[in-house]
């Protein structure tokens, strides 16, 4: 089951009018990017971001949540074939983290491979969920309260529907899928340049998400890119550098469409 989350915690004053607003948040060896999925706005932003430095000669690679771990584009000639590329992500639909649409990110992977930089799955695979649901050592990878946090926002993240003997093992998903987004961007860190890592908001939070999985000390920048007001000021500046505010987007009862979505689950 995908995980669905219904709206973010966090909120910033900082946005940009047309472009990316960088002032201060580069350089750095690993700037995380967080998104709404359903934000237009948020995609074109990274594409802007990666193109930046790439400009620069400063992209060490893009690392994403929308393909898993293992699924990566090294070494392919610049003028590889858009068909080339999602077969070596295994861009597959349902398989590849519940259905991303191609047109959607494409473009930045696409971007990226015609530079040569590389474009690495960050994603925890789906064969290896059930064996982390069971994983007791993924509870220990937060501090308690944080811990803590994380359960709720599964729950909440989930209208309330999921039956709470599920809440624990579908926090330890979260986790793992940050633990495993965390160690595919540390091992393509590269002296002078930036990984740039993109996935949703709640990945990339400094507080909860990727950057606990880091080494203590490890340099980066986050921010997280909300769709008009969403948001409120729980998380704060634990979570984000920066935050980017973008046009509304059209409204979705998420919840009645994760409704939907467990009914047709096995």
């Amino acid at each position: 089951m995908t995980l669905t989350w219904v709206a973010p915690l966090l909120s910033g004053c900082a946005a940009p009018a047309q472009g990316p607003d960088l002032d201060g948040l580069l350089p750095t060896p690993l700037l995380l990017l967080g998104e709404q999925h359903d934000a237009p706005d948020h995609q074109r932003l990274q594409r802007q971001t990666a193109r930046v430095l790439l400009a620069r000669g400063q992209l060490a690679a893009v690392v994403i949540e929308m393909a898993e771990r293992g699924q990566q584009i090294t070494g392919l000639p610049s003028d590889v074939g858009e068909a080339r590329v999602r077969a070596t992500l295994d861009w597959t639909g349902e398989r590849n983290g519940g259905g991303w649409s191609w047109a959607v990110y494409g473009p930045l992977v696409m971007d990226a491979v015609r530079a040569g930089v590389p474009v690495l799955g960050g994603n925890l695979a789906r064969n290896q969920m059930r064996s982390a649901m069971a994983d007791t050592r993924l509870d220990a990878s937060l501090p308690a309260d944080a811990l803590q946090q994380q359960r709720e926002n599964i729950r909440t993240g989930h209208c309330g529907l999921l039956p709470e003997s599920q809440i624990v093992p579908m926090t330890r998903i979260q986790l793992a899928r940050d633990r495993t987004l965390a160690q595919t961007a540390q091992e393509a860190l590269q002296p002078g340049q930036t990984v740039l890592l993109v996935a949703g908001n709640e990945h990339v939070r400094r507080d909860l998400g990727v950057p606990q999985h880091l080494p203590a000390g490890q340099a980066l920048r986050v921010v997280v890119s909300l769709a008009g007001s969403a948001g409120d000021t729980a998380a704060g500046s634990r979570a984000a550098d920066r935050v980017w505010r973008t046009a509304p987007v059209p409204a979705r009862d998420h919840c009645a469409e994760f409704l939907q979505q467990m009914r047709k689950t096995p």
